[in-house]
């Protein structure tokens, strides 16, 4: 079927993706029909910002060209229901933890549904998963990856040969980070400053649950790791994520998962999608300087949105600007008119055609490099101003425009009137 999808174009390339382990683009080798796909979701403490947005909008183009050439794809995406981050802004704002957490995970969802963003096969919640993670944190303090210590349970780091091998740091520039994410690397209940929380005693005034080490509450990094693997089993084909995830989290994860299961990888791909900036620095909570999805949604078209996030490489660095969104509506209208014929005479059925096969051919070789969507968008752009130019010479191109439209639909652009080539292979 990825054959068939590919003919026209392609060159029969094979789907290549760069994986923060091995820090190389890898050709991409499904080894079941099924393509396991993991993608670490929000912590629903604030509204959605564009920076979400762009990580994903990235996964959601991934598995829409994942389909395209073919292939089934599970997608699991989870919400972290219960965190410190969820705590601290409930009581601020004197809200229960759980209310405030389903009120941001409706207002997510809805954000991401106006961009035209396929949900998931499933949400996973974090407190619908915890017997699993007590089951598994039991497990690994039973063959000494993890030990007890004033009620809290850490992950043993030197019990694990390969810990760092994703991030590539070494212990003394680990131990900062880990404090920063909530986990002191101080702490001195830890045998080691780098030492990982995989289970919280509990605290007043929050919500526990029991455990055989007494009640509390699982630590971030454990959550992941049963609700990907109890959704799609021991290894995925991918996992990914922000690219602020490296360390700590996605590194424990793998540490975790990978001493629980006995096998090796947890993931054979590891996806990182790179950070949105404002003014040159990072786009986030703390620092107050974010664009939310909802009132950038009152100002321009979900596709303009796609096409502006999906205008830099996914592992590149974004900067908010607010000129290249106007540019992105100016292309969604070109390709608009194109891929509808906005009125124009159909052209001669005498006049060859237009021939689409060379963009098409253009736009999934970039998919095909590592998703590389700015290319495969200047094909998309180069297709409509050759349909554009060929109508006003009276040149038919009903074949070039319904090629248009389903190129435009693997980036998720919903043009009027499209009707899609790509099948419908379901997640």
């Amino acid at each position: 079927m990825a054959a068939e999808r590919r003919a026209g174009g392609g060159g029969g390339v094979a789907l290549r993706l760069y994986s923060t382990l091995s820090r190389t683009v890898e050709p991409y080798r499904p080894v079941d029909e099924v393509v396991t796909m993991y993608v670490c979701g929000v912590t629903p403490y604030d509204t959605t910002h564009l920076g979400h947005a762009f990580c994903y909008v990235v996964f959601d183009v991934l598995g829409r060209y994942l389909r395209f050439l073919g292939h089934r794809v599970r997608y699991i995406q989870n919400i972290t229901d219960i965190d410190n981050d969820i705590l601290r802004r409930a009581r601020e704002l004197g809200e229960p933890w759980d209310a405030l957490g389903n009120r941001y995970v409706a207002i997510h969802q809805q954000s991401l549904d106006a961009l035209g963003v396929e949900p998931p096969e499933r949400y996973t919640r974090a407190t619908e998963e915890i017997p699993a993670m007590v089951r598994m944190i039991g497990d690994l303090v039973e063959r000494g990856h993890a030990y007890e210590s004033g009620g809290n349970v850490y992950f043993r780091t030197a019990s694990d040969p390969d810990y760092g091998a994703l991030s590539r740091l070494t212990p003394e520039e680990m131990a900062p980070k880990l404090t920063e994410a909530g986990d002191p690397a101080d702490d001195p209940r830890k045998e080691r400053p780098i030492d990982f929380l995989l289970w919280q005693a509990a605290r007043a005034g929050e919500p526990t649950w029991p455990s055989p080490w007494g009640a509390g509450r699982p630590g971030w990094h454990i959550e992941c790791s049963a609700m990907a693997i109890s959704n799609l089993g021991a290894t995925l084909d991918i996992h990914g994520g922000g690219g602020d995830l490296v360390y700590p989290h996605h590194e424990c994860e793998i540490a975790q998962s990978e001493c629980w299961t006995g096998q090796k990888p947890f993931a054979r791909i590891w996806m990182h999608v790179g950070m949105l900036r404002m003014d040159g620095e990072k786009m986030s909570k703390s620092l107050g300087n974010m664009v939310f999805i909802r009132p950038l949604l009152e100002e321009h078209s979900p596709e303009a949105i796609r096409l502006y996030l999906l205008s830099v490489h996914y592992r590149g660095i974004l900067e908010y600007d607010a000129t290249a969104l106007q540019a992105a509506e100016d292309l969604v209208a070109i390709l608009r008119r194109a891929a509808t014929g906005g009125g124009q005479d159909p052209g001669s059925r005498d006049a060859p055609e237009l021939d689409a096969g060379p963009y098409r051919g253009r736009a999934l070789a970039a998919l095909d490099d590592d998703l590389d969507t700015p290319i495969a968008i200047d094909a998309l752009r180069d297709l409509a101003e050759a349909i554009l130019a060929g109508a006003s010479r009276g040149q038919a191109a009903d074949t070039a425009r319904a090629e248009l439209r389903a190129l435009a639909e693997i980036l998720g652009l919903g043009l009027e009137g499209s009707a899609s080539l790509s099948g419908s292979g379901t997640g």
